[in-house]
């Protein structure tokens, strides 16, 4: 299960903290939320210091969204290796 809370900063910037395990359907609807908040015009960074488990689709998308910008706060050691190895 993942649990995805959305946080308003002042300056205009979208911070989606993850709590859980992004793997199977979740990560779909990570996609959906980050496409809103994307679509919406603001800038978007993820909170993954509650994130406790990724998959590969999981991973996949969050190497993604790097590539597009989104900030990638509060990685684990081994989460922020395996970011990189891809």
């Amino acid at each position: 299960m993942l649990r995805i809370s959305r946080i308003e900063s002042s300056g205009g910037e979208v911070i989606l903290r993850l709590e859980g395990s992004l793997i199977g359907p979740w990560v779909n609807e990570l996609r959906s939320c980050c496409a809103a908040v994307s679509n919406n015009g603001h800038q978007l960074s993820l909170d993954l210091t509650e994130l406790l488990f990724v998959d590969c689709e999981g991973l996949a998308l969050l190497r993604t969204l790097r590539k597009s910008n989104v900030g990638l706060a509060g990685c684990s050691l081994l989460l922020a290796e395996q970011l990189n190895r891809g």
